[in-house]
């Protein structure tokens, strides 16, 4: 595109319509702008890149650029416009010749030639001979004649040339432009004066030239009268060839309007205009001179009142010219607009993100174009998914028509909409919502958007629904929930009970397991001191067969009562029972047909494997004398999952995916009455010794501690199945070590025995002096630190679990090994609370040996700690030269005189005790078993102190201290109790003893409370 030769040019709008017309596309196509104007584009260019002019197709070249309205504009590079261009060049360079002539300025006569006389409609021989001047100018155009005349005039004067250019009106009438070249030739007299000449016809570079005014008049004209700015510039370059200004050439009226710039013409933008103007304005401009590409952008212009400015950019004047045209228009306000919208839009969705509701946004034909995550976590699905009208896809099927209806009818009539549907939740279950979406006008009343939010209603639903079916089904509902509320109650009766008799059983086991050790040990040691007496020999192992029973009983107890450490692995419960078979068939005997089914691809579990093979084998047992030793007996195991349904009858299931293991048998099976009470412990269908009533009590209490389930199904004379669920463990399966087993090893090293149990210390002293070992001994977990602290040189330390005192037996261990790095650790106990086991899982790490245990046991768990010490030895550090070994009992020190102490405990087991315990520290005691005796006791002798327990069985131990001290104020009072606070309303001197408490625990509340004593009697 040349500055004076402006491309004729169609105008279309965002719609692709034509909304402007130049003279250029008029005089080029036939069409005048009222035939096209409104009219698709189509009409003036087909699909195959043709232009469509009045008189059929042309093949013409174009340059679309984009206005910055949302339309193009199209410049259309003419084929006549070049063809013009290209007759103008070839006009200067080689113009046609006419015809010459020679003008006798005496005799005023032009003789011509041939073509001259042609051109000028003369007879040849007339032209030849001479024909007078004013002949010649006749045939000038009448508007040219008397300049023509003049400058020949003027020429012959001075004696010089004439190069002059006017219209000559031929015969015909057509009038054709001409260039006239001559000089005057003086003949010196010699000769006369004569004027030759040429003639040239320039009718066509003149029609050239007047065209290029024309398009250049109407090419302003066209960019004068637009609104949006328009103006040329010339790119300034630096030594390196990088943009640094631009000068401007050529503004439209529009230019000063948009920009706020005062006469540009001439003035450099960063020289004259706005030094500070961003420099990525001309790195643009000059890409495009550089390049010839136009490019269309929008940026903001801080230099010149910070504007923003829509652009479309393209080279002009061909290849090689620095010049530029811009086409702009100023988008300030809506800029600012935009950006205020978008920040609006911001607020709005921050808020909208931040609220619990669904919120979300519609165009004002109703296409959904925002949700907030709401509305995605619950529906499950992408924004992509669910917006236009894929808002249905989330409806349920039976709500939707009426849903879309009324969206319909609120979009015509631009009112609120509001409706009551079901929408799908991700995990395809529908809820009831009420949706309310509230149109947003602007000024004019217009639906800018929509706004809409969904209310999850399904409990007011739920709530209505069921009022609704109250109202009908009233008394039925009433019976169905009374017998719901007496299921649930008998279900908790039911787990109140278990869960008592648990700890009763759990505590059983404890003080029953400590008896058996001290039986055990004494046992074994008698078995050498007998050694080749044959009837001591058999009574010594008849009696460690009672022991082994008994252990085995109390085993069975804290099975049921959750309370054994167990040591689960990750099994494949398949592979475990089917290398059971053997086992089974001695077990059971050879008449019970036995049928095991393993499921394929079975998930593992986590369990302890002695536990599920002891819950099997009394599951087979008990199936055996169902049958009465024949019939068939089925272990089924495969994968299950229990879901929310099963699990909600049952306060102790978690729904998720199990291994199921289901032993069935074809026996008698069970009345509803005694399954309710098959898993108490020695409730027992079996006649008198012939079972103790532990085996399915021992299973459910393994399989509960597991975190699993376990149930019951049989009919009387169908057989019975009891099924139990383990969780499903994702780990690896764990294969199993074999225990270590042989004759008993002994051995040198110091083992430290920390047990508080006397007499089952003195046996595990005893057993271990006869192995070999060097043993050091303290009663509680305090006096073993003490010992270890003292610097002894100790191998392994040997601890039972629960210890009395404030330091429990884990901290003591912990201490322990961080002074002695390399020290080996054995924990026994007989209930193990939940100091080294947690989830009723053994702590990682942690070595425990049950008790009762044997001699044999005993040495195999040391030596596999000792040994294993060896072969990974920890650092040890450097002990003192000196040891000082704590005595296992240490005796309070004599600070106190002799008192008189009144000990109030229904406990007889610990009155005596503590009775003793007074009396080693040289007191004198006063016994009582209630508060009555406690009262009458001291109305007859003069007490120093008193001793009571709170939980008495005619009064609370406060309200005893009230009374006795309301009869003698000056006694001392301590209360020995298993609460950690003192009982409500208790003198502010009183002092609080916890059971258990050791001797020493006893002696320093007796010197609490002394000086007080003292000073009252004082």
């Amino acid at each position: 595109m040349d500055t004076t030769f402006s491309a004729p040019l169609i105008f279309l709008n965002a719609d692709g319509l034509i909304s402007g017309w130049s003279e250029g596309a008029e005089r080029l196509l036939g069409w005048s702008a009222a035939e096209v104007i409104g009219q698709p584009y189509a009409k003036v260019f087909d699909d195959l890149d043709f232009f469509i002019a009045v008189d059929g197709p042309m093949d013409l070249e174009w340059l679309s650029v984009p206005a910055p309205d949302g339309g193009r504009v199209i410049a259309i590079r003419t084929m006549k416009t070049k063809q013009l261009l290209e007759r103008f060049d070839l006009t200067m360079s080689n113009s046609e010749i006419i015809g010459t002539w020679n003008w006798n300025i005496a005799g005023d006569m032009i003789s011509a030639d041939s073509r001259f006389a042609k051109a000028f409609g003369l007879e040849i021989e007339r032209a030849r001979s001479g024909v007078p001047l004013q002949v010649l100018l006749d045939i000038i155009h009448p508007q040219d004649r008397d300049r023509v005349a003049a400058d020949l005039a003027r020429a012959v004067e001075v004696g010089g040339s004439y190069n002059g250019e006017f219209r000559i009106v031929r015969p015909d009438g057509t009038v054709s432009d001409v260039a006239a070249k001559g000089r005057l030739i003086d003949g010196k007299g010699r000769a006369q004066p004569r004027f030759p000449g040429v003639l040239f016809d320039i009718t066509a570079r003149k029609a050239a030239e007047r065209e290029a005014f024309h398009q250049r008049e109407r090419y302003r004209n066209l960019f004068e009268i637009l609104e949006t700015g328009f103006c040329v510039i010339r790119m300034i370059w630096d030594a390196d060839g990088e943009p640094v200004d631009y000068e401007f050439l050529e503004v439209n009226k529009a230019f000063t309007r948009h920009t706020g710039i005062e006469d540009p013409i001439g003035k450099r933008m960063r020289r004259d205009v706005a030094p500070a103007h961003e420099q990525h304005w001309f790195e643009i401009y000059g890409k495009v001179a550089k390049t010839g590409e136009a490019v269309s952008f929008e940026n903001p212009a801080a230099a010149i009142g910070d504007r923003w400015f829509q652009v479309q950019a393209f080279p002009i004047d061909g290849t090689g010219s620095d010049n530029v045209a811009v086409l702009f228009s100023d988008t300030t306000a809506s800029k600012r607009a935009e950006i205020a919208l978008r920040t609006s839009e911001e607020e709005f969705r921050t808020l909208s993100q931040s609220m619990l509701n669904h919120v979300w946004t519609a165009t004002p034909d109703g296409q959904i174009d925002w949700l907030n995550d709401r509305v995605l976590d619950f529906s499950g699905l992408g924004q992509q998914e669910l917006t236009g009208d894929r808002w249905g896809t989330i409806v349920h099927p039976e709500d939707f028509p009426a849903a879309a209806a009324s969206w319909a009818d609120a979009l015509e009539r631009q009112e609120t909409y509001q409706a009551e549907f079901r929408v799908r939740r991700h995990d395809g279950s529908y809820r009831w919502h009420v949706v309310r979406a509230t149109p947003v006008k602007n000024e004019e009343g217009e639906v800018r958007r929509w706004v809409g939010t969904n209310t999850d209603i399904e409990h007011a639903k739920m709530n209505e629904a069921a009022l609704a079916e109250l109202n009908d089904t009233l008394e039925q509902r009433i019976e169905e929930r009374t017998q719901q509320l007496l299921q649930s109650q008998k279900a908790l009766q039911q787990s109140q009970k278990m869960e008592t008799i648990g700890k009763l059983t759990g505590g059983v086991a404890h003080d029953f397991n400590n008896l058996l050790q001290v039986i055990a040990g004494n046992l074994q040691l008698l078995g050498k001191d007998v050694a080749g007496n044959a009837g001591a020999e058999i009574r010594v192992k008849n009696a460690l067969a009672g022991v082994h029973r008994g252990a085995k009983l109390a085993s069975q107890l804290l099975a049921f009562a959750r309370r054994q450490p167990l040591e689960p692995k990750v099994i494949n419960v398949g592979r475990f029972i089917q290398g059971m078979g053997d086992l089974l068939h001695r077990s059971i005997g050879e008449t019970i047909e036995i049928d095991t089914i393993i499921g394929n691809g079975l998930w593992n579990t986590s369990a302890d494997p002695t536990q599920v093979e002891n819950a099997i084998l009394n599951l087979a047992i008990n199936a055996r004398d169902a049958m009465n030793g024949t019939g068939q007996l089925t272990i089924e195991v495969g994968n299950t999952c229990l879901d929310e349904t099963y699990v909600a009858a049952y306060d102790d299931v978690r729904s998720g995916d199990y291994v199921l293991i289901a032993v069935s048998d074809t026996g008698t099976g069970m009345s509803r009455e005694t399954m309710e009470q098959a898993f108490e412990p020695f409730f027992s269908t079996k006649a008198e010794g012939k079972g103790t009533g532990l085996g399915l009590s021992m299973v459910y209490g393994f399989v509960k501690q597991s975190g699993g389930h376990v149930n019951i199904y049989s009919e009387i004379g169908h057989g019975t199945t009891v099924k139990l669920y383990l969780p499903r463990a994702m780990a690896e399966e764990e294969r199993e070590t074999p225990h270590q087993t042989g004759a008993v090893i002994g051995g040198t090293e110091t083992i430290l025995v920390v047990e508080d149990d006397d007499e089952v210390r003195a046996t595990v002293v005893a057993t271990l002096s006869d192995l070999g070992y060097k043993v050091l001994t303290a009663r509680d977990a305090e006096a073993g630190l003490a010992v270890i602290e003292s610097g002894a040189e100790i191998d392994l330390l040997f601890t039972d679990v629960v210890m009395p005192g404030t330091l429990k037996s884990p901290e003591m261990v912990k201490l322990a090994t961080t002074r002695l790095p390399g020290l080996a650790v054995l924990f026994t106990s007989g209930y193990t609370e939940n100091s080294i086991v947690h989830g009723g899982k053994l702590d990682a790490g942690v070595e425990l040996l049950s008790k009762p245990y044997t001699r044999e046991a005993l040495d195999h768990r040391i030596r596999l700690l000792l040994d294993g010490r060896r072969r990974d030895p920890a650092p040890q550090q450097p002990a003192p030269a000196t040891v000082a070994v704590v005595p296992a009992r240490s005796e309070p020190q004599a600070e106190t005189g002799k008192l008189t102490v009144l000990l109030v405990e229904d406990e007889a087991l610990i009155r005596i005790n503590t009775c003793d315990v007074l009396e080693d520290m040289g007191h004198r005691v006063i016994e009582a078993g209630t508060a009555a005796e406690a009262l009458k006791a001291m109305t007859d002798q003069q007490i120093d102190i008193l001793v009571t327990d709170v939980g008495l069985p005619d009064m609370r131990g406060g309200e005893l201290a009230r009374k006795v001290r309301q009869i003698k104020p000056a006694v001392g009072v301590i209360f020995a109790t298993g609460d950690s606070e003192l009982p409500e309303g208790a003198d502010s001197d009183a002092v609080l003893l916890m059971k258990p408490y050791s001797d020493e625990a006893l002696h320093k509340a007796i010197a609490q409370v002394l000086p007080a004593t003292e000073a009252n009697t004082a």
